[in-house]
């Protein structure tokens, strides 16, 4: 079993050879420039590699990036082996990266959140204190000299 620091040097490495590739080597229109690689993790035998991508389009556009990556998986495991020099090259293995989605639906709770609160704010602006600006019983001055002596 490799060290921590062996896999995240290799992971590192994969991500940068397959968005080069990406990028310059592979002539398929399904990849075009919308597909990106935000993150790579590989097993701790080195064995397996998982390439995260997003692709920013529709379904349509993610659904061709996810075939085109599929089909190109030979080729860019092999321009994974030349540049990493090891003796097993990792399997690839491609997962869409849930990031985009996930900070979408925390920035649409956070609107709701925010459309909430100005409701709020609005309703309590010309409101006044039901029980008195302070709400804490205060003993009588009665109580507070017989508790003197």
């Amino acid at each position: 079993m490799a060290d921590n620091a062996r896999a995240k040097k290799l992971a590192d490495l994969i991500r940068e050879v397959v968005a080069e590739k990406l990028q310059r080597g592979i002539k398929d229109p399904r990849l075009g420039s919308h597909v990106t690689i935000t993150d790579t993790r590989v097993t701790g035998d080195l064995r397996e590699a998982t390439v995260f991508y997003t692709v920013y389009g529709d379904d349509e556009e993610r659904a061709n990036a996810a075939r085109g990556l599929e089909s190109a998986k030979g080729v860019l495991r092999s321009a994974v082996g030349a540049a990493a020099g090891v003796k097993f090259t990792p399997t690839l293995t491609f997962m869409a990266d849930a990031l985009p989605e996930t900070a979408k639906t925390i920035e649409d709770l956070l609107d709701k959140a925010r459309a909430s609160d100005a409701q709020v704010r609005e309703a309590s602006s010309g409101a006044a204190y039901a029980g008195g600006a302070d709400p804490y019983k205060k003993p009588d001055d009665d109580e507070a000299g017989d508790a003197a002596e």
